[in-house]
């Protein structure tokens, strides 16, 4: 049976089609006069379909969004499905980024299928997979451009970030590499030192720093540094239009703003790798000095023996990969991000994470191959 309200000039009216409801809004909503309310209009009806259309709104403004939004609340609480595609794409628009906003305040909207949903995160995936795909190309571009033209190039703005995120990182690097090799040689010492052979203390941890903990430890402490802050700052110059407006004069953010950073962070990540190897090694000296009373020439004259050219091109390989993964990662996720304050936060986070998943994944297939190799 078709009901209506009238509040002001505002208009609804519902009518019931196969145990659902078909609501109609009419005249003018606006937010100085009383509106209608949901509540009211289902007077305790709980149909399993709602249809929302303003075939017959003259003008509105916020007080429309309202009604929808309490419709739609509705529906997500009691399992209804809640049928948008009648309105118009702008309308839809603003209830989506309401809906984004409030997403964790409401529960989980069960009138979609399993069909469905998974049918939606395929899209979402391959949107995703499409926008990375297409990122990564227009930066090997920008690289090319790069090697044919590097008068063109932003190298202030390449060497302020190489400052950045690699001399102000140098004390955080410190720290946690000298940690590092200080834990591990402490805890091959706890077990070497059973059997007589503490100086092979020197040869756990030197190989083990040069070819995996001295890089993976840099790249995990740029990851959340520097990559973070790439993010950061991108979807901040997003939110606040900067982005739109290099578009607007005809300039690539990536080849502007990106490819900066993407040079900095790569030609910087071996130098810190370096740097965190020389002081993870110093920290496994300090515990051959201080528990096993090995003296430091034993214990430096023992590491190199057992560290060749292999062993340290292989962490500058691994360096080098990681730092393009965490540029990459970082910039991607801050030209994604969404035009708020949220949004630029969600980015950072996601950097960081991306970073990490990648640096793993990288990590592994270069012992996989390293080892194939017979490096």
């Amino acid at each position: 049976m078709p009901g209506s309200l009238e509040s002001g000039d505002a208009t609804v009216t519902a009518i019931e089609i196969d145990g659902g409801l078909d609501v109609v809004l009419g005249g003018v909503w606006q937010v100085t006069v009383s509106r209608p309310t949901w509540g009211k209009l289902l007077a305790g009806r709980e149909p399993r379909r709602v249809r929302l259309r303003t075939d017959e709104v003259a003008k509105w403004d916020t007080s429309l969004l309202l009604f929808l939004i309490e419709a739609q609340e509705w529906c997500r609480v009691v399992g209804a499905y809640c049928d948008t595609e009648a309105l118009p794409e702008k309308i839809r628009t603003l209830l989506g980024q309401f809906t984004k906003a409030r997403e964790t305040s409401v529960p989980f909207d069960r009138s979609e299928s399993f069909l469905t949903g998974v049918g939606q995160a395929t899209i979402e995936t391959w949107e995703r997979a499409r926008t990375a795909s297409t990122f990564l190309g227009e930066s090997v571009i920008g690289v090319a451009r790069l090697l044919k033209r590097p008068r063109m190039f932003r190298w202030h703005d390449c060497f302020e970030e190489m400052q950045q995120c690699g001399a102000m990182a140098l004390p955080i690097v410190s720290l946690i590499s000298f940690l590092v090799g200080l834990i591990m040689a402490y805890q091959a010492a706890v077990q070497l030192r059973q059997f007589g052979a503490d100086i092979f203390v020197a040869d756990l941890v030197g190989l083990s720093v040069v070819r995996e903990m001295g890089p993976m430890m840099a790249a995990i402490i740029l990851a959340g540094r520097t990559g973070a802050a790439f993010a950061a700052t991108l979807a901040n110059m997003k939110a606040n239009e900067e982005v739109d407006a290099l578009e607007t004069l005809g300039i690539p953010p990536v080849f502007f703003l990106a490819l900066p950073r993407l040079v900095a962070l790569t030609l910087m990540m071996p130098l810190l790798a370096l740097y965190a190897n020389c002081l993870g090694i110093l920290g496994g000296m300090a515990v051959g000095k201080g528990v096993l009373d090995i003296p430091p020439s034993a214990y430096w004259i023992e590491t190199q023996s057992i560290i060749d050219l292999s062993d340290v091109s292989t962490g500058l390989i691994k360096a080098f990969a990681f730092g393009v993964l965490i540029s990459l990662a970082g910039c991607l996720r801050g030209l994604q991000a969404e035009r708020s304050a949220a949004g630029v936060g969600r980015a950072a986070t996601s950097a960081v994470v991306t970073s990490v998943l990648l640096i793993i994944v990288a990590d592994s297939l270069f012992a996989v191959i390293f080892n194939y190799l017979g490096w």
